[in-house]
C-alpha cells in the first residue's frame, strides 16, 4: 500500500481502515516508510486524530508487530501500571515492589524520557550495574527472584511502538489521545497480564492539561484495554506541581528508596497507595480498595516493599547496596541554589518549566539520542503553600561542574509565582 495515499487520507480528515493502518505499523516496524513519512502520518493523526475503531486497531497492530511474552503459570496473577507521564513522576520505583510484596507480580514494561517528562529506565540506570534491557528468560529468573521487573523493551517486542515513540518525542505529537493510547496498551497487550492501572497525569505538567481531557483519554484507554482482554481501570492523579520533591534520575531514585523506607513525601505515597489498591483489587490479592490498601501500608512499613526492590536491583545486575547507601548512585558536582523573587507565600511551581528546566541540566533528551546526565535534576528546598522569605532558596540545581545554566536558571525561576497569601493545594485526584 501506498505511504503517500495513507499520510493523504489522514491528512484529509478520513478514517483509516485496517488495512491502512496495518500497512503504517508494519512500514514503521520494518523500516520500509522512512522516518520523514512516518513523522507525517503521526503529525497528521495528531491533528486530525483517530475514533474509537481506529485508536484500537492501531493498538492491536502494534501488539501484534513483534513477540508476546509466554507466561509458564497462572499464578501468581500478573498485574501492571502505566503513567501518562509527569514531572518527577517516580510513582512505578515504589508501586512495583510494593504490589509484588503483596504476593502478585509485576512485569513493568517501562519507558525512557519523553517531551518534558523524566523515563523510569533512565532513573534506574542511574544504579551502577542496573540492566533494563533483558531477555524474556531473564525476565522470568528476575520474577522468580523479586515478583517484580522493570524492564524495556527488546527489539522484537512492539518493534512499531519502539520507532514511534522515539519520533513523536522530536516531532511535537507526544499529546495526541490516540498515539498516546496505543503507544501505552500495545506494550502491556504483551505481557499477558491478569490486570492493568492506567496512571493519566492531569495538570500544566502532564499532557492532559485539563480534567476533562484526562477523563476522555482515561475513558478510551480503559475500553481499549478492556476490549483487547485485560482488565483495565485507569486512574486520574494532579500534576498541576511536580510529585514528591526530585526531578531527575539520580535524585529520583533517591527519594522512591526515602518512600520505600516509609520516609518519602506524602503526595507520593498517597498515589503509590491509590494506584496500588487497585492493582491487588484486580489481581484478586484484596477483595476491597481499603483492605488493599491496609496490605500495601503494611508491605512499606514491615519493609517488605523495600526488600523486594533490593532483590529487583541485584536481579537486574544493579548495585543493590544502594538501598542501604545511597550515596552509591550518581551524584551531581555541583549545586547552584534558585532564590524565592520576594516574600510571601509559594503559590505555585509550574511544572512543566521545571521539566524543561531539568533537561537544559542534562538530566533529558532535547533530540533523538542525546546523551543524558543521570545526576542531573532539581531538589524542591521548599513546596506550594510554603511561607518564604525574600532570597530564600525554593530549589536547587543539580548539574556538572562548569554547566551553562542561563536556559536552566531562567526556567526555574520563571517557575516560581509568590503571592500574598497561601491558595489551595494542588488536587492529587482531581475529577
Amino acid at each position: 500500500m501506498n505511504a503517500i495515499d495513507v499520510i493523504r487520507a489522514k491528512r484529509d480528515g478520513g478514517t483509516l481502515d485496517e488495512g491502512q493502518i496495518a500497512a503504517f505499523v508494519d512500514g514503521a516496524a520494518a523500516g520500509s516508510w522512512p522516518d520523514y513519512q512516518v513523522a507525517a502520518l503521526l503529525m497528521a493523526i495528531a491533528i486530525r486524530g483517530m475514533n474509537d475503531a481506529e485508536a484500537g486497531a492501531l493498538t492491536e497492530q502494534m501488539a501484534a508487530s513483534g513477540r508476546r511474552f509466554a507466561r509458564r503459570t497462572p499464578l501468581p496473577r500478573r498485574v501492571d501500571k502505566h503513567s501518562t507521564g509527569g514531572v518527577g513522576d517516580k510513582t512505578s520505583l515504589v508501586l512495583a515492589p510494593a504490589v509484588a510484596a503483596c504476593g502478585l507480580h509485576v512485569p513493568m514494561m517501562s519507558g525512557r524520557a519523553l517531551g518534558h517528562t523524566g523515563g523510569t529506565l533512565d532513573k534506574l540506570e542511574s544504579i551502577p550495574g542496573f540492566r533494563v534491557e533483558l531477555s524474556p528468560a531473564e525476565i522470568d529468573r528476575v520474577l522468580d527472584a523479586a515478583g517484580c521487573c522493570i524492564v524495556g523493551q527488546t527489539p522484537d517486542v512492539a518493534p512499531a511502538d519502539r520507532r514511534l515513540y522515539a519520533l513523536r518525542d522530536v516531532t511535537g505529537t507526544v499529546e495526541s489521545v490516540p498515539l498516546i493510547a496505543a503507544s501505552i496498551l500495545s506494550k502491556k497487550l504483551v505481557e499477558d497480564l491478569d490486570g492493568l492501572v492506567l496512571d493519566v497525569k492531569c495538570g500544566t505538567g502532564a499532557f492532559m492539561r485539563t480534567p476533562a481531557e484526562a477523563q476522555a483519554l482515561a475513558r478510551v484507554l480503559a475500553d481499549i484495554g478492556t476490549r483487547c482482554g485485560v482488565p483495565t481501570e485507569a486512574i486520574v492523579t494532579g500534576m498541576d506541581h511536580p510529585l514528591g520533591r526530585t526531578i531527575g534520575n539520580a535524585l529520583e531514585v533517591h527519594e522512591a528508596i526515602e518512600a520505600l523506607r516509609g520516609e518519602g513525601p506524602a503526595d507520593l505515597h498517597a498515589v503509590v497507595v491509590r494506584l496500588g489498591a487497585e492493582m491487588l483489587v484486580l489481581g484478586g490479592a484484596a477483595a476491597s480498595r481499603a483492605g488493599a490498601e491496609r496490605r500495601l501500608q503494611d508491605a512499606i512499613t514491615s519493609g517488605a516493599a523495600l526488600d523486594t526492590f533490593a532483590r529487583m536491583v541485584a536481579a537486574q545486575g544493579g548495585d543493590a547496596r544502594v538501598v542501604a547507601h545511597p550515596d552509591r548512585i550518581a551524584a551531581a558536582a555541583a549545586r547552584t541554589p534558585v532564590p524565592a523573587p520576594r516574600a510571601g507565600f509559594l503559590a505555585r511551581l509550574e511544572p512543566r518549566a521545571l521539566g524543561r528546566a531539568a533537561i537544559a541540566l542534562g538530566a533529558g533528551r532535547r533530540v533523538l539520542g542525546d546523551a543524558i546526565d543521570l545526576a542531573a535534576g532539581i531538589r524542591l528546598l521548599r513546596v506550594q503553600g510554603d511561607a518564604v522569605a525574600a532570597g530564600e532558596p525554593v530549589m536547587e540545581l543539580h548539574h556538572a561542574a562548569g554547566a551553562p545554566l542561563d536556559e536552566a536558571l531562567a526556567l526555574a525561576a520563571g517557575a516560581i509565582t509568590i503571592a500574598e497569601a497561601p491558595g489551595p493545594a494542588p488536587s492529587l485526584f482531581p475529577q
